[in-house]
């Protein structure tokens, strides 16, 4: 690196070029306490531009740089690493001026856009002298074009825009003479008299680290901002798109502090259960980088788990936000969770809204699992359970959940564990007649408990708890008059009335909610009783009707609440011992074991399969002895992770492992992505390995009637996806193959239909045979599907090597390569490939033999 002083003028002036504001930089941040103090620095320089006094510049900060990797010869990029927001303020104070100058100098306008904002014969995004991070480019574009738009509320970059145009209006009075001398010095002693320091980088210097250093020190970077950082620093080729897909509209939705509790989440969702918020950055950087490709994690591993944030990141904004959940029953749930402030309990909800989402659990079954969630929350407070272990219980429900049952079982087992301390019926109702509730928990907390109880009476008018102003009212008081004490004396047995007070002026019997806590104040019963009857809440008219209120109507008020308590919190599962760690990885072990000869799988596939992270994956296979074929389990892209060892035994070179099992690699190095199996194909591998059988599918016979037939659809479908060239030839293989003696039946999809290329009789169960599904591409292109998994349970293709004659005959057409590991499953091509001649006559061929020995499969 080398490093020298400079100003603004020098770094930006003269040649065209661009300064960059990386993906991973947070975005403009400056507010106008800062933009004011950076206003008045500037001012007392634009005093001294006409006294020659160098020594008085003042200095403004450092600017680290790094060469872009699409820098050209002709047009020089350069990654700003530091210093975005002050090269962002003094490029918007410049256009500030610029605007400024327009109606009285247009050439000194045009000067300053020229010679600090703009490249003038660039266009697009070229066209500007520093590209800022994406979020911000459409408002600063917008204000170096000289096009505002309508400012967003909070907008940090049409604030400082703003800002400089105010304060230009401030000081200048445009009438005087010399007032455009005086925006001149302005000018000037932003670009000639704010010292930068410059460091810049050589190209294989690591910038990342350049940027971990230069923020240890001064105002600290987020944990979310240095892994974001990270995150785009290593997608050289896919950051621009995957920045606009999926990481700027979680950004967007997010604060800065949400997004760092996503990203810890996700870790404690993929299974690790003791790691601190705190160390987010450190700990998801190791998980990364157990796995590395080349130096650095692969580009489809930072992809995936940027796909998998936003995925997670909608589940998240329901929790913190549970207006944005769409049912009216997980949304009552979710409102008391976040009422309660029950943030220990993300890792759970987030658990449980994923299995919603993904179908395997319903809304009924999800409500029912936050219902024990906050049944366990409640019945702990209830009781004085410390909290102190809320944070480790919960955080790891995802490793510890049981796998075998649903998610509302799972947690009701989970959180019944002896060492969980989740209060039974006996002792709830012991603490509701016993405990000072009111000295326990949170006062939110403790109000919410009494709202429960008050809605369980199902008041036919409820009470509006969110605009009613609702106290926790002591009805026998803390400050007890004679007429209390002598109530209690008629009550105490081998106590004094004082004692009884103490024993019961807290429990939950002798407490309630009001709107008029101080009108009820220290007075009698008998005054509280019409100011209590005249209430809209049903358990204070219940009080009311109360003769008296001595401690035998406390206690048996307090024993009415803990009849409605046990009946509204479900209790804990008897019996279930203490709770460990019990990530399930026998799914994961199986389907690795039944992996046939020449194919591989991805950590991310794998991860999908079972339902974990990859990089848990990834840890479990490099920490566990004896998992069958755990050196086929490869990186997204194809390659073996540069920190792989063998989990016990030495199994030797790894590639050479991998070249014996059948697996080919590229000439760079990668397994053959045509023998990786999918989520899909592994779920069909275990499916055989179980001996469930292949479901079947169910085309119908042609339709004749109707507004549309289902061979209609179907090529309409097609032909919304494909080139014509490929539902041409689509339809010429539909008509040879009805001339080949075959029928064509359709699936009855309304979104997306299929094309079955029957032979046998029409509506037959069992009876039919197919070699190819064809279905519509739905965004991605058609595709032909190889029914493997069917033929392999009908004659005469029981029989492999007729399926590997078939697989053959497929693999000679031109841009088809299926590999023979998948002969058990449904592997696909493209229908595009169809538009080749030559392929449509080779696969005319294929289908003819096909036909020919169907025919024959009885023969002797």
């Amino acid at each position: 690196m080398r490093a020298e002083e400079s100003h603004f003028a020098d770094l930006v002036q003269g040649r065209a070029q661009q300064f960059q504001v990386p993906l991973y930089q947070r975005t403009y941040s400056w507010t106008e306490k800062q933009l004011a103090q950076l206003w008045g620095d500037i001012l007392d320089q634009a005093e001294l531009v006409d006294t020659d006094v160098a020594a008085s510049t003042h200095f403004l900060g450092s600017v680290v740089l790094a060469p872009s990797p699409q820098n050209e010869a002709t047009f020089p990029r350069w990654l700003v690493v530091d210093g975005q927001q002050r090269l962002t303020t003094l490029s918007l104070a410049l256009a500030a001026i610029r605007d400024h100058l327009a109606g009285t100098q247009p050439e000194e306008a045009e000067r300053v856009d020229e010679e600090y904002l703009i490249n003038k014969r660039k266009k697009g995004r070229d066209h500007f002298r520093l590209l800022p991070t994406q979020a911000d480019r459409p408002q600063y574009s917008a204000h170096v074009r000289g096009v505002p738009p309508e400012q967003a509320p909070g907008d940090r970059i049409a604030g400082a825009y703003s800002f400089f145009r105010r304060k230009l209006a401030e000081l200048v009075d445009t009438d005087a003479p010399a007032a455009p001398r005086e925006v001149l010095r302005i000018e000037q002693a932003i670009t000639s008299r704010l010292t930068l320091v410059t460091v810049t980088a050589e190209r294989g210097d690591n910038v990342h680290r350049i940027f971990e250093s230069l923020n240890n020190t001064g105002l600290k970077l987020s944990q979310a901002d240095l892994l974001r950082n990270y995150l785009f620093m290593r997608l050289p080729t896919r950051g621009e798109l995957v920045y606009e897909s999926h990481w700027l509209p979680l950004q967007s939705s997010l604060s800065n502090d949400e997004l760092e509790q996503l990203m810890w989440l996700q870790l404690v969702l993929d299974g690790d259960d003791r790691v601190r918020r705190q160390d987010l950055y450190t700990a998801q950087q190791q998980r990364f980088e157990r796995g590395l490709t080349n130096g650095s994690p692969a580009e489809a591993d930072i992809e995936a788990y940027i796909k998998e944030l936003h995925r997670r990141g909608a589940h998240f904004r329901r929790v913190i936000r549970p207006e944005e959940e769409p049912d009216p029953l997980l949304r009552d749930h979710l409102k008391r969770l976040r009422d309660w402030q029950a943030v220990v309990t993300y890792p759970a909800l987030m658990v449980v809204l994923d299995q919603y989402d993904r179908g395997d659990a319903d809304a009924a079954e999800a409500a029912r699992a936050m219902s024990y969630i906050e049944s366990f929350l409640v019945r702990r407070t209830i009781c004085r359970v410390p909290t102190n272990n809320l944070n480790r219980i919960f955080q790891s429900v995802p490793a510890q959940l049981p796998q075998a049952e649903g998610v509302a079982d799972g947690l009701h087992q989970l959180l019944s564990a002896e060492n969980r301390f989740w209060p039974d019926d006996e002792e709830l109702r012991e603490k509701v007649r016993t405990a000072p509730f009111y000295q326990y928990g949170r006062p939110n907390q403790r109000k919410l408990v009494l709202q429960r109880l008050e809605e369980s009476y199902d008041h036919p008018e409820p009470v509006d708890f969110a605009s009613a102003r609702l106290t926790i009212e002591h009805v026998m008081p803390q400050s007890p008059g004679d007429d209390w004490l002598r109530m209690l004396d008629d009550d105490a047995e081998g106590e004094s009335a004082e004692e009884l007070h103490i024993r019961l002026q807290h429990t939950l019997g002798n407490l309630t909610l009001t709107g008029v806590n101080s009108e009820l104040s220290n007075h009698p019963f008998d005054r509280k009783q019409g100011l209590l009857d005249n209430s809209h809440l049903e358990m204070n008219r219940r009080i009311a009707a109360t003769e008296r209120w001595g401690a035998n109507e406390i206690l048996a008020r307090g024993d009415d609440l803990a009849d409605r308590a046990i009946h509204m919190w479900p209790a804990p599962l008897r019996g279930m011992g203490r709770a460990e760690r019990s990530r399930d990885w026998r799914l994961a072990h199986q389907v690795l074991a039944a992996l046939p000869h020449g194919t591989w799988t991805s950590y991310g596939d794998l991860a999908a399969f079972i339902g974990s992270g990859a990089q848990a994956v990834g840890a479990h296979l490099a920490n566990t002895e004896g998992v069958a074929n755990a050196y086929r389990v490869l990186n997204a892209d194809g390659r073996i992770a540069d920190g792989f060892r063998w989990a016990g035994q030495d199994g030797g070179d790894v590639r050479a492992r991998l070249s014996s099992d059948g697996l080919h690699f590229t000439a760079t190095g990668a397994a053959d992505p045509a023998q990786r199996l999918s989520v899909d194909d592994l779920s069909q591998l275990l499916d055989k390995a179980e001996g469930r059988p292949v479901e079947e599918a169910s085309p119908t016979e042609p339709e004749q009637d109707g507004e549309e037939t289902r061979a209609a659809r179907f090529l309409r479908q097609l032909a919304a996806d494909d080139s014509p060239a490929t539902v041409s030839a689509v339809r010429e293989l539909l008509t040879g193959w009805e001339k080949l003696g075959g029928w064509i039946g359709y699936g009855a999809g309304e979104v997306t239909t299929s094309a079955f290329l029957m032979l046998g009789r029409a509506g037959a169960p069992g009876q039919g045979i197919w070699p190819l599904t064809l279905y519509p591409g739905g965004g991605r292109g058609g595709t032909a599907e190889v029914v493997f998994a069917h033929l392999a349970n009908r004659e005469p293709f029981t029989d492999r090597t007729r399926r590997a004659e078939l697989l053959n005959q497929l693999n000679a057409l031109e841009g088809v390569a299926i590999p023979e590991g998948k002969l058990e499953l449904r592997p696909s091509f493209r229908l595009s490939v169809l538009e080749d001649n030559a392929n449509r006559e080779r696969l005319y061929a294929t289908l003819t033999w096909f036909r020919n020995h169907w025919e024959q499969r009885d023969a002797a």
